[in-house]
């Protein structure tokens, strides 16, 4: 079971994050590409330490919107989010080569995420996107997409499309009884006790979860999405790691 966490979040004076005492410990890195996040500098650095761990390269493209992190949904044209998608994924397609490294994946941030999930006509436009870019690529772009108990018709899209899909859950959000997760402005929707999200991984990892009504749903699950952004956040990172390779899932 593979883990992902979103990484280069820092830009110019500011820091976000811990990317070096993260980027050991996970498996793919969702590098934030300039807009809700991050600049080229930051961006260069952060490939050259997942090359150096040997970590999987994603996209993590989001909206222009630094002052509100990118979780602030903002109204766009079809067009306009095809562009944004294609010129974040550039930039930093643009960075890997420098390292000599390669984009594996596009995982969407904050608002841009949650509306690809809500709205198929956006889904669908970043699915093109991504077909399109890789026509000019060897190894093809996948779409990291919320895995949740009605995806089929995403599936179908992204079949069509010819694009792969990597479905992730959460290590650390609570999940509604639909297979969605609790928005966070609700009481509970993020899970901070290192104890519940070490008990949440292992259940994720066997492809299930239980939601806040204690109902056990059934995910595909490639990939659980971690967030390392404090010291606490971080060790408890590493101690997933390692739950999960005694447990044998982290095959």
């Amino acid at each position: 079971m593979k883990l992902n966490c979103d990484m280069g979040e820092s830009f110019g004076a500011w820091n976000m994050g811990d990317d070096a005492a993260v980027m050991p410990w996970i498996n793919m890195a969702n590098i934030a590409c300039g807009f809700h996040a991050s600049d080229p500098t930051v961006m260069a650095r952060t490939i050259a330490l997942a090359k150096h761990h040997d970590v999987i390269i994603g996209a993590h493209p989001g909206y222009n919107d630094k002052e509100g992190f990118g979780r602030r949904p903002i109204p766009h044209t079809l067009d306009e989010i095809s562009h944004s998608v294609a010129y974040q994924v550039g930039a930093l397609d643009g960075l890997c080569r420098l390292n000599a490294v390669t984009i594996s994946y596009v995982k969407p941030h904050g608002a841009l995420y949650n509306q690809m999930m809500q709205d198929p006509a956006i889904f669908e436009v970043i699915v093109s996107t991504i077909a399109k870019l890789n026509t000019a690529r060897v190894l093809p772009l996948s779409l990291m997409v919320l895995s949740r108990a009605n995806n089929e018709a995403y599936m179908q899209i992204a079949k069509q499309k010819g694009v792969s899909l990597l479905f992730e859950a959460f290590a650390d959000r609570a999940y509604t009884t639909e297979g969605l997760l609790v928005p966070r402005h609700e009481t509970g929707a993020v899970h901070h006790h290192p104890d519940l999200i070490k008990a949440q991984v292992l259940q994720l990892a066997q492809g299930k979860v239980k939601t806040q009504s204690g109902k056990l749903l059934t995910l595909q699950v490639d990939t659980i999405c971690v967030h390392g952004d404090n010291p606490e956040s971080i060790e408890t990172i590493k101690e997933i790691a390692l739950l999960l390779e005694s447990a044998n899932y982290n095959k």
